[in-house]
């Protein structure tokens, strides 16, 4: 019988689905916190609630894990005190609230929740004190006595002045005519209020605050027999246009209401859903440079892209922001949004003048700064926000600008400005033809580009692209930020100034007057046809000085063929690797079998732990570094001869004394100890 019982348990169990076996529905962000703050409120007694008053301010919150350690609301300091959680009250003599608040009518609880001022006013209507204090189930979003006080004094004489129609309608307004608790308030959900049907927005964030028409829930969830309230810190009132109708009737929203008509945007505004439109106002547009303001209003696509910047995917209500946020607009750019104090702020910078105008669609906020997104600007622009504005004056003097702010497909290549810290090459032929080949002939994006594909530029140079464990590589320069993607240009911020290849490693060699002993090594050893072909190599090319440096022993071992050709080999990678490539330590094969350890530690590059003089010479087919030591392999070195003797030796009367204990004859270890003297005379 037991076992039917369970089993019949388990039963009903899966019939109701996962939520009855595991621990019910899940809570909603305004629940979470003041789990919480509940949680930070235990030690002081049951049913306490830590709260958070921002300092000099009535405003409090219910506190979460981030700003209960932080002890900051919008960048101002807070202090902890702890209240009875809603619903509960103190008994006196005892610790904490141990006592549920007694049930009573929705006009007593207005008092009992600090809503004193909407208990005056609904008793001056003639009907609503009745309907709340009969039967009946109701929400009231009952506005806090600070919040009445606020309102301006000539919108509050409206309202008591004519009582029976303004004032019962304004308080109808917050009323629904059924129980809603925090749980079922969902993010950009609307409910019917008891005022002529009309809607009420709801929005419910992630942080846990809770918004109704932009107005906060101070203390939510308070019960009564004939429904539940709402404490909220604004009066709300009702919504009638949509975002569009509100930029066709503000004079602020001149060259807005101008650039939404031209870019097509005016449908989605004047539809169905929720957004946030950071409204640019006429003195916005008037803080942009009028050539580039024609630019973009000239450019559909770009006008689409710097609009579309403006607008967030969902209703953002000033209220929600306790701190910075990241936010992604329509057009993809993602903003910080935070607040200082009363201040909300677009990417560290407090532009916004006038927050929270709601619309049937939405809220907007009014902005006196032009957000303009990247995919909107020259190359010009670009740089002008990136630390490589050296490079940008020097591709100006050099008669290059056309390039940077024209509507050719290009990629920039821009050296940091720390890069020219010792001072600026002169405007010549050189250099005009260097800085051609800094700028691509296509629109690039690094995440697209790979290991040995090649880009052609403006110089008619073909660039190596070398992708590494850590870091993205055209030929010797790496990229050194996200790059920058304009509305034909991208910009790459570059960590050096590039250098094309000029001919094969051994064109390179030839040319310099420090590697003719090298070269004449190349020759001896057969290398040459190695070198001059194409490939990718990485070549540590020793000095004159370096050979005449080699002590005489070591010199006599490059006079024989395969001796000079073993170390020569040794000195050569078999892959490319530049400088930007190398990380902490990289092992880099040679053509000699043995590798290389290539590492890089305060800007200079070490090969075998000897500092390699200059670095980055570029070739067709390879990268060439100068050192000013000659590189002897492992077998070359006689430390390394000894060991590699002396276990030799150690393996051989290893096997002798296997052969003894076997044997026990002395005799058979005659052949092993005359391989061991024949390897000890070598």
């Amino acid at each position: 019988m037991a076992l039917f019982v369970r089993l019949l348990a388990l039963a009903l169990a899966l019939a109701l689905g996962p939520a009855a076996t595991l621990t019910g529905p899940a809570k909603s962000p305004y629940q979470l916190v003041l789990q919480h703050s509940r949680l930070r409120g235990r030690q002081h007694g049951p049913n306490v609630c830590a709260v958070q008053k921002v300092i000099g301010t009535n405003r409090k919150y219910f506190t979460n894990c981030k700003q209960w350690y932080q002890r900051k609301i919008c960048g101002k300091s807070t202090v902890i005190s702890y209240e009875c959680c809603p619903g509960y009250e103190k008994v006196p003599g005892e610790k904490g609230c141990p006592a549920a608040l007694p049930l009573s009518n929705l006009y007593e609880t207005l008092g009992v929740v600090g809503s004193t001022t909407t208990q005056l006013y609904t008793d001056r209507t003639e009907k609503l004190r009745p309907e709340m204090e009969g039967p009946g189930s109701f929400t009231i979003f009952a506005p806090s006595n600070e919040a009445w006080s606020s309102l301006p004094a000539e919108v509050l004489d409206s309202l008591v002045s004519n009582v029976n129609i303004e004032l019962l309608n304004a308080l109808r307004y917050h009323m629904v005519n059924r129980r809603v608790l925090t749980d079922d308030l969902k993010h950009g959900m609307t409910l019917t209020s008891m005022y002529q049907n009309s809607n009420i927005q709801i929005h419910h964030y992630p942080n846990g605050i809770v918004t109704v028409n932009c107005a906060r829930l101070l203390k939510a969830d308070h019960h009564a027999t004939n429904g539940v309230v709402h404490l909220i810190d604004k009066v709300i009132s009702t919504i009638t246009n949509n975002i569009q109708q509100i930029i066709e009737i503000e004079d602020t929203f001149e060259t807005l209401r101008a650039a939404v008509a031209a870019s097509g945007l005016n449908t989605m505004l004047e539809g169905n859903g929720q957004y946030t439109l950071l409204a640019p106002t006429n003195e916005a547009f008037e803080k942009i440079p009028t050539e580039t303001l024609n630019r973009i209003l000239g450019d559909p696509e770009a006008l689409r892209d710097l609009l579309n910047n403006h607008i967030l995917k969902s209703a953002m209500c000033a209220e929600a922001i306790v701190a910075g946020l990241s936010v992604e607009t329509l057009e993809g750019t993602t903003l910080e949004v935070g607040c200082s104090g009363d201040m909300l702020t677009i990417n560290g910078k407090a532009i916004i003048s006038n927050k929270d105008i709601l619309a049937t669609n939405g809220v907007i906020h009014y902005i006196d700064e032009l957000l303009i997104p990247d995919s909107a600007k020259t190359l010009f622009e670009l740089a002008a926000e990136s630390d490589v504005s050296t490079a940008i004056d020097l591709f100006r003097q050099a008669g290059l600008g056309a390039h940077l702010s024209g509507s050719e497909r290009l990629t920039l290549l821009a050296p940091l400005n720390s890069v020219f810290k010792d001072g600026t090459p002169p405007i010549n032929a050189h250099t005009r033809n260097l800085l051609r080949n800094h700028i691509i002939k296509d629109q690039l994006a690094s995440k697209y580009l790979y290991h040995g594909q090649t880009l052609e530029t403006l110089g008619g140079k073909k660039l190596r692209v070398f992708v590494y464990r850590n870091s993205l590589c055209i030929e010797n320069s790496c990229i050194a930020a996200h790059d920058k993607r304009g509305r034909y240009g991208t910009l790459f911020t570059m960590d050096r100034v590039l250098t094309p290849p000029m001919g094969t490693v051994m064109d390179v060699l030839k040319a310099d007057n420090r590697f003719s002993m090298l070269v004449a090594a190349i020759q001896s050893a057969g290398l040459t046809e190695t070198l001059t072909r194409e490939g990718a190599y990485t070549v540590f090319a020793p000095t004159n000085e370096a050979f005449r440096a080699l002590p005489p022993k070591e010199q006599t071992n490059l006079k024989t063929a395969k001796e000079l050709a073993n170390i020569l080999k040794y000195h050569i990678g078999d892959e490319i690797l530049v400088s930007g490539g190398i990380g902490a330590l990289v092992r880099l094969k040679s053509l000699q079998g043995d590798k290389l350890e290539v590492s890089l530690k305060n800007n200079v590059v070490s090969v075998n732990k000897e500092p390699v003089a200059e670095p980055d010479i570029m070739a067709t087919n390879g990268v060439v570094h100068v050192i000013t030591s000659v590189l002897q392999p492992p077998f070359n070195r006689p430390q390394e001869r000894g060991d590699e003797l002396a276990d030799s030796a150690l393996e051989i009367f290893k096997q002798a004394s296997a052969f003894s204990r076997a044997s026990q004859r002395s005799v058979r270890l005659a052949p092993v100890y005359q391989k061991l003297l024949e390897r000890m005379k070598h």
